[in-house]
Order: structure tokens, then sequence, then C-alpha cells
């Protein structure tokens, strides 16, 4: 009977270890919470955003000197000269479900875009797009799409001209 009880624990104890390392391989091989794919992008509802231009004032955006990474500081920057935009465009990190935002803005009214890749990606994708020309439907379009991922993070990696 002892030689059996040792031989069950020993089982359960290999199964248990061969659980442990499947799982992260299992989790490993989806995809990253920082980035959606397209068809993603189209099979779930997409994130609250204003379809009107604002009325009235917006909140300010968080002061990009708070944070040390220039590519924080530099989303930040943007954000502040585009609120009216980024008012009119939805986030896909899901903060209107998890924060209660309603609109991209609100990741940069808050320390919450700092730590968030698509957040960040998704300003930096209307800033350039606006700079194009590009009405916020045309971006939020864009953004639904997936495009935003495209973004050459790279290029924000040095303070931008003081325009």
């Amino acid at each position: 009977m002892n030689g059996n009880k040792k031989l069950w624990t020993v089982a359960v104890l290999f199964a248990a270890a061969a659980g442990l390392v499947l799982l992260p391989q299992h989790a490993a091989s989806r995809p990253s919470s920082g980035s959606i794919t397209t068809q993603a992008a189209a099979d779930e509802p997409v994130p609250a955003y204003h379809v009107q231009a604002p009325q009235g004032e917006l909140p300010a955006t968080m002061n990009p000197e708070l944070f040390p990474d220039p590519v924080v500081q530099n989303a930040y920057t943007v954000a502040a000269k585009i609120k009216k935009t980024l008012y009119r465009e939805p986030c896909y990190c899901h903060c209107d479900r998890s924060q209660g935002h309603t609109s991209l803005l609100d990741c940069f009214a808050s320390k919450h875009g700092a730590g968030c890749n698509i957040c960040i990606g998704e300003a930096l994708y209307t800033y350039e797009q606006s700079r194009k020309g590009k009405t916020s439907a045309q971006i939020r379009a864009g953004i639904i799409q997936g495009e935003w991922q495209s973004v050459d993070l790279a290029k924000y990696q040095q303070p931008l001209p003081a325009k």
C-alpha cells in the first residue's frame, strides 16, 4: 500500500509539472494584449468615442515632463496638440470598460496612457494622420482596422520639434 501511495504521489507531481511546462507555451501562442489583429478588431464592438466635435472645454492632458520615457513624453505632447481629434477616437485597450474612459483623449488626461502601448500607438497614429489632413472619421476607420500598429515608435525616441 505504501508503495502505491508513493507511486501515485509521483504521478500527480509529474502531471502537475507537465501542466506548468505546457501552460506558458499555450499562453505565449496567443496574441499579446498589446496588439490586436484586424480580424480581432472586426469581431469586437468598437470602444467608446464621440461622433460629434466637443462642445465646450476639453480636459487638459497631463504634463509630458512628468514621464521619463521620451516616447511617452512625445505621446503626451502630441495629445495636447490634437485633443479635439483624440476626443473623437476609440481606444482599443478597452479602457472604456475598465476605467470608464469615453475616448482616446481620456487616456492622456490621466496617467493611463503612459503605461499603455495601445494608447501611445493610437495617439501617435492619430497625430500622423491629422498632419496628413485626414478627418476624425478617416482616422477612426484606420484605428478600427488596426493601422495604428504600423506606427514606428523609434522615430519618437527623440523630442519632437516645437511647432
